[in-house]
């Protein structure tokens, strides 16, 4: 192994990405240096590295985009490179210069290159220059209304809007007729200035049933370039990629070549260095179009890791350092498949809401040869509404497609999380999926029908039996405790086995699962229960073995995961997992979700847009307000047909979950 390529760096970034960096720059034997904001004083990523600097408050763009606080850091701690990581300045063309005239090293493509991939209009001029296949529509600079409406027109409708400077879904809208066209074009530019600081946007031609293929592509500064193979990104909602996987399962290998050669030639086209991502979309015919061409290193970078065993965090460290790609083309290979699938702190079940709070309990599956965790958080941060609500990506390795989708689920039963609400059970459910294990979901799938891919809300008898039982062995073990924590354990006053006299030891146990309350009685102890529900009674023996439980019902014994923290339990039965927790009567049930006269903040953010004033009439569905938070746009609608009677909202306005926005007439 050659020497390390530099001595200390900086990582302009935060949570699993900064984690993911410092992983490696510790097996090379660099110091990192993190930066943090107020918010993030306490995360992983800044536990781990050598040297840790707050550059601001919490809010991003007062710090980890505050370019003059972290070149200032890195100059005063001797950063010899700055690796951005992705997101935030990672295809800041600005940052990169900046960091040149500092003479420190920007670990990733020049800032001309970003630039020119940057925009998404210019990357398709310079793609069609070098014969690489674009999506028909509209790239120019004319960004008034009017002309874009007039190419929208040329083009037909479905047609996409997409912000010109960014990825990742944001700034990024369908518009199926021209009636829609202007209040699309202005929430996606809306979007867009918030996540970029630039409006403008594209135009093209909206493929209905697309799959999004992506080529990995390495350059260095001596003018090689090498593609590490595809990735399949097809399973996406909202632009926002859910699974990822490589090899790509519906190309045929001419295919691959073909799209591979295509990514060499558009990152030699623009003498490309370090990592990059090609992306193409692909129509039902086979055809493919390039998309845009991420800067950057990938969310789902540790997909090729797995097929390639290559670490691409050491090659883009090795590339900016001046040496020369590590292997030849033909010296790449992808052995076995890999899939990875996000774990987001979001509730499916709403939208997708993104969701915030401490995580009281969190424990992921052994890493090994065919499980890898990447995670910014460990047990007991919190999920701030400041940033990405990612928890972790899971990546599973197999020898094909199907040992790699057991194994990938097999290592979600595994996935613990007890806080804010998360999509482990939706990502689990969607693996078990026909249409996943067949390989036919297209981008749009779960935007045009999502239901059938949402795990069941309601959990069987059994499983709500299985809470009970859990919740009453909890109750005994803190009885047992309370009884030798006394001065007279052995007093007939301090034992705690259930008895009553002229009593049968009755308790009441009351659960909510979801949005549904559940009240068992039970009588029993020590494991042998009976348990009463609204129609009927059946005796159950439980028996708890560390993190598993077997419940006995009718001479049939079944198996489950039961952890708990804080009074809830997390119950997987092998299939689907479903989180209870005592029920309170006094809870107010309308919440961010009501349906009469109120619409009010469903979590923390920044509102943008008020759509509607007092006097208004409104249609069940009208858009009301549009709020920002956590990285996304969140258009508030009417619960139901009136007439608004108070707007609270006010643009520019912070407010917190559950702020009553919009006041309806009654």
């Amino acid at each position: 192994m050659s020497r390390r390529p530099f001595q200390r760096i900086l990582i302009a970034n935060r949570g699993e990405i900064a984690c993911r960096v410092i992983a490696t720059c510790r097996r090379l034997g660099i110091e990192t240096i993190a930066v943090h904001s107020d918010a993030d004083r306490n995360a992983r990523h800044v536990r781990m590295a050598d040297i840790s600097v707050c550059v601001g408050p919490a809010a991003a763009s007062e710090s980890y985009l505050n370019i003059d606080r972290l070149i200032a850091v890195a100059n005063n701690h001797g950063a010899e490179a700055v690796h951005p990581g992705y997101g935030f300045l990672s295809e800041n063309a600005t940052f990169a210069t900046r960091l040149a005239e500092a003479d420190i090293r920007f670990i990733g493509p020049s800032a001309d290159t970003i630039t020119q991939m940057g925009s998404k209009a210019e990357a398709k001029a310079v793609m069609e220059k070098a014969n690489v296949p674009v999506v028909p529509g509209y790239h120019g600079n004319k960004q008034d209304i009017d002309t874009l409406f007039q190419h929208a027109e040329k083009i037909g409708y479905p047609l996409l809007i997409k912000a010109s400077a960014g990825g990742g879904g944001k700034g990024m809208r369908i518009v199926q007729k021209a009636g829609d066209f202007a209040g699309e074009l202005g929430s996606a530019r809306r979007e867009a200035k918030a996540a970029f600081g630039d409006d403008s946007v594209i135009l093209e031609r909206y493929l209905s049933r697309p799959r999004h293929v992506e080529v990995q592509v390495f350059g260095d500064l001596h003018g090689s370039v090498v593609h590490m193979f595809e990735r399949d990104c097809s399973t996406q909602r909202r632009y926002q990629k859910v699974i990822e996987e490589s090899p790509a399962p519906t190309i045929s290998e001419e295919q691959r070549q073909a799209m591979c050669q295509a990514a060499v030639a558009a990152a030699q086209a623009v003498n490309y260095t370090g990592a990059g991502t090609v992306e193409f979309i692909v129509d039902d015919d086979g055809s493919f179009f390039f998309m845009e061409m991420n800067t950057r290193l990938q969310v789902e970078h540790p997909v090729t890791e797995m097929v390639t065993g290559l670490d691409l965090v050491e090659w883009q460290l090795r590339v900016a350092a001046g040496e020369k790609l590590p292997l030849y083309q033909d010296q790449i290979r992808s052995r076995g498949h890999a899939i990875e699938a996000r774990v987001y702190a979001e509730d499916p079940n709403k939208g997708f809401l993104p969701g915030s709070g401490r995580l009281k309990h969190l424990s992921f599956p052994q890493s090994n040869d065919r499980v890898r965790i990447d995670t910014g958080v460990e047990q007991g941060d919190e999920v701030t509404v400041h940033y990405d609500p990612m928890i972790a990506k899971v990546i599973a390795w197999g020898e094909d497609r199907t040992e790699a989708i057991v194994a990938l689920r097999q290592a979600l039963q595994h996935v613990e999380i007890i806080g804010p609400a998360d999509n482990t059970g939706f990502v689990e459910h969607l693996l078990q999926h026909t249409m996943f294990e067949n390989a036919t979901i297209h981008t749009a799938t779960l935007d045009q029908d999502l239901q059938p891919f949402l795990p069941p809300v309601e959990p069987s008898r059994l499983t709500v039996a299985a809470a009970a039982c859990s919740v009453l062995a909890a109750q005994e073990r803190a009885a047992r405790a309370a009884q030798l924590a006394t001065s007279d354990a052995y007093s007939p006053w301090s034992i705690h086995d259930g008895w009553r006299s002229c009593h049968s030891g009755r308790r009441v146990i009351d659960l909510e699962c979801g949005d549904r309350h559940y009240s068992v009685d039970a009588r029993g102890f020590a494991g042998d229960y009976e348990l009463s529900f609204e129609d009927s009674s059946y005796r159950y023996q439980f028996e708890e073995h560390g993190d598993f439980v077997n419940i006995n019902c009718q001479n049939t014994t079944h198996r489950a995961r039961v952890v708990s923290a804080d009074g809830v339990f997390l119950i997987h039965n092998g299939q689907h997992r479903f989180e209870f927790k005592p029920h309170n009567p006094f809870a107010f049930e309308g919440g961010s979700e009501a349906k009469g006269d109120r619409v009010v903040a469903p979590m923390p953010g920044k509102i943008v847009s008020v759509v509607v004033n007092s006097g208004t009439e409104v249609a069940e569905g009208d858009p009301l307000v549009i709020m920002e938070a956590m990285k996304m746009e969140l258009t508030l609608r009417a619960p139901r047909d009136g007439v608004v009677d108070q707007v609270s909202a006010q643009v520019d306005q912070f407010v917190e979950a559950d702020t009553a926005l919009v006041t309806l007439e009654k």
